[in-house]
């Protein structure tokens, strides 16, 4: 498994990553599960790590409006993320998933091919009336995604085992091989659930408020990073 960070900001990503982090994950917790930062931000983050990890920049919680979200995929891929992660937040049908994702992936891949797109699902898809996140794996493959994601809409405390249970997620992370896509598991994660998550083996953890110590608008603590890192 790989450990994806996500900070707020330069100083943030430099901590996460001197910590170990695999993926250093700009994102904006103001505006949301997958809000997204300004494309400065972005770029100082690259310009900081370097090459030592690739930058990976959320572009939104996002309804169906596909326009809107390929331009702002085609924006952190420009600011310099290597991985763009966009979440379906309100996105009701299946076809309506796989414009927004088709759409995406063009804005992204005709930019630069080498970079991935990363699709999100909601493990309380029910709350916030969007799709089963369970559906995305075919739909990212017939997109010509890279990486699907689990991960909570509201960001309330409850995590990812709240609303899925291992089984369900052992199942999605299993969905996600058989279609040749990476698969990651976000979602107000604890150190409680790295037993389980070793046995669902996703490919990439998503973490935030673990390393801020329990609360996601605290700063990324860096002896939290290194014992996250060693633990996994």
């Amino acid at each position: 498994m790989k450990l994806l960070i996500s900070p707020i900001n330069k100083e943030e990503a430099i901590v996460a990553s001197n910590g170990g982090a695999d993926i250093v994950d700009v994102k904006n917790p103001k505006e949301g599960s997958l809000g997204a930062n300004f494309p400065w931000v972005i770029s100082s983050v690259k310009d900081a790590i370097g090459s030592k990890q690739p930058v990976s920049a959320t572009i939104g919680d996002f309804n169906y409006k596909p326009g809107t979200a390929s331009l702002a995929a085609l924006g952190a891929a420009s600011a310099g993320a290597d991985y763009i992660k966009v979440g379906l937040f309100d996105i009701q049908t299946e076809e309506q998933a796989l414009e927004m994702l088709t759409n995406i992936v063009r804005s992204v891949k005709d930019y630069d091919p080498s970079k991935f797109v990363v699709a999100s699902g909601y493990a309380d898809y029910e709350r916030i009336n969007s799709i089963s996140p369970m559906l995305l794996p075919a739909i990212g493959a017939k997109a010509g995604v890279d990486v699907v994601m689990m991960d909570t809409g509201v960001k309330d405390g409850r995590s990812t085992f709240e609303f899925m249970s291992e089984e369900e997620l052992i199942e999605f992370t299993k969905l996600a091989r058989e279609m040749d896509l990476l698969s990651a598991i976000a979602g107000a994660l604890e150190f409680k659930d790295l037993p389980a998550l070793r046995r669902i083996q996703p490919d990439v953890l998503g973490i935030r408020g673990m390393v801020c110590g329990g609360d996601r608008d605290d700063c990324i603590q860096l002896e939290l990073v290194e014992k996250l890192k060693s633990e996994m």
